[in-house]
């Protein structure tokens, strides 16, 4: 059990990390406004993720929410990071360049599973 938790914590906090980084570059970085142009991304999508995904970090990080808030941000964050990969392929960019969201996508998995191995084991 205590491997499942070390695992957990340590995906959901590298996830956590990404996002929080993603969230602040998308709120005050000129490059981040550029790229959510690239993409075809209104100014107000590029900061309505940033908060989304502040709020989703926050939902993911403390313990004692769980259940359904917690499921939806997991569903909210693998939402946000495929469409992320697919914007990234459609606006041109190269496989190589969309692939950190096929990275971040599979810490997050990890994260959720992980996250459902503890749930189930008795304590």
């Amino acid at each position: 059990m205590k491997i499942q938790k070390t695992v957990y914590w340590i995906a959901t906090g590298l996830f956590s990390i990404w996002m929080l980084t993603n969230a602040y570059a998308y709120l005050t970085s000129e490059e981040a406004k550029r790229l959510c142009a690239h993409f075809g991304f209104p100014g107000y999508f590029r900061v309505e993720l940033a908060f989304t995904k502040i709020i989703g970090v926050i939902v993911l990080l403390l313990p004692f929410i769980r259940g359904r808030i917690k499921e939806w941000a997991y569903s909210g964050f693998t939402i946000t990071v495929i469409s992320g990969f697919i914007a990234h392929v459609c606006s041109g960019d190269s496989f190589r360049s969309s692939a950190s969201a096929l990275v971040a996508l599979a810490i997050l998995l990890t994260s959720y599973f992980s996250y459902h191995n503890l749930k189930n084991i008795p304590k």
